[in-house]
């Protein structure tokens, strides 16, 4: 009975004009997304580099991204996360391991050339395009690999990396984490102040997402040219995370001509999803071991789904996502919000509506139904990215 009601409120929605714009919209204009994870996700899978394991983005049933879903909503340029896991800060190997997961970017591209195409700014992005290809640019999450030695900083852009989150889950030789206690630094590392310039100097956008409170407002007063938050969201939502941005965090940022993209994750979204959702994981931990199954056994899945279908508290919504970029318009302006969803990062917590990547229509319906016109929903699918991003290279171009 949910699913006959979904599907059938899904119908009347497809039947709307209003949708219908919103779907044209989608694909007439380049939509850009800060932060899709979808190289670690395949390393994790621990394929072999075959045809197999590179035929996963084109067409499949498992996580969040794949060509055939990102043509259907719309996608046009996701930034293929590098993330380097914090482990890799104390065991080493996080420079060998970016290396790895950048040649398997470029590896998709060139095994599917009329698909894929990697891209290092704007302008490839833009003619890319209107060839119909989906661009590859790439984000580096954690600095770690730079590891001590700053001549890292150039060598990750000239492998095509076009920012650097300046740290991850812990404090690293950059900066202190929003997830970390020990503030290390108290914001900034000596050698962190000199990366960020070096970034500026090379032109990698610095991405505030993850770091301390006083790593940003330290970035903030040291950056010469504009930063991102590349998938962060609004922690007027979500009391007391520091890993969202508070508003005047979110003030400043735009201040500073830069932009924050709003992460999907439910619990990004709203503080009481995640009350909701341990309450609600813990009684379908109880269910399953009450049969003698795993979450992973093939005979636990149509009872997670059935529980999932029946506890909408689980998740939050598209409605959500559109509230954070309310806000951030109130706050800091329609030029200073973008996308960055986490997608296949943020695990089974994405909210109703925005559950993989064919779904960015239903944001721009919800967009266009609360008033935000056609010139709005461009500049927040990719012209204030590709704003920022053109600023960060003509600061580059013009330190030399």
């Amino acid at each position: 009975m949910v699913q006959k009601t979904m599907d059938s409120s899904k119908t009347e929605m497809n039947k709307d004009p209003l949708y219908q714009l919103a779907d044209s919209l989608a694909h007439a204009y380049i939509i850009t997304d800060g932060h899709v994870d979808l190289p670690y996700r395949l390393k994790v899978i621990n394929f072999r580099f075959t045809k197999e394991y590179i035929g996963i983005p084109v067409e499949s049933d498992k996580g969040d991204f794949d060509y055939v879903r990102a043509k259907k909503g719309g996608l046009d340029a996701p930034f293929m996360s590098i993330y380097i896991p914090a482990s890799h800060q104390t065991e080493g190997g996080a420079k060998e391991l970016a290396d790895s997961l950048i040649l398997m970017v470029k590896g998709i591209a060139n095994a599917y050339p009329t698909k894929f195409a990697i891209a290092v700014s704007p302008d490839q992005v833009r003619q890319q395009f209107k060839h119909g290809l989906i661009s590859l640019p790439m984000g580096m999450e954690n600095g770690a690999p730079i590891v001590d030695d700053l001549k890292n900083v150039r060598y990750f852009r000239e492998k095509g990396i076009s920012y650097i989150t300046l740290t991850h889950s812990k404090d690293n030789l950059i900066c202190d984490s929003s997830y970390d206690t020990t503030r290390t630094w108290n914001g900034l590392s000596p050698f962190g102040r000199e990366v960020v310039l070096e970034m500026n100097k090379v032109g990698i956008m610095v991405d505030i997402s993850h770091v301390s409170d006083s790593t940003f407002y330290q970035v903030m007063a040291l950056s010469k040219a504009p930063c991102i938050a590349s998938h962060s969201s609004v922690r007027k939502f979500t009391p007391g995370f520091e890993r969202n941005m508070n508003d005047d965090m979110i003030r400043l940022l735009g201040e500073k001509d830069g932009v924050i993209h709003i992460n999907f994750g439910s619990t990004f979204l709203d503080g009481e999803i995640q009350k909701q959702s341990d309450i609600l994981r813990a009684e379908l931990g109880g269910i399953l071991e009450a049969k003698g199954l795993s979450y992973t056994d093939s005979l636990a899945q149509p009872i997670i789904q059935e529980f999932i279908a029946s506890h909408s508290g689980l998740y939050s919504d598209v409605k959500k996502v559109a509230d954070h970029i309310d806000h951030v318009v109130k706050i800091a302006g329609i030029d200073h919000v973008g996308l960055g969803s986490d997608y296949d990062g943020v695990g089974d917590s994405l909210p109703t509506g925005l559950k993989d990547v064919s779904q960015y229509p239903n944001l721009i319906y919800e967009l266009l139904k609360r008033g935000y016109s056609p010139e709005d929903i461009e500049k927040i699918c990719s012209k204030n990215t590709f704003r920022v991003w053109s600023k960060v290279l003509e600061v580059a171009k013009n330190s030399k």
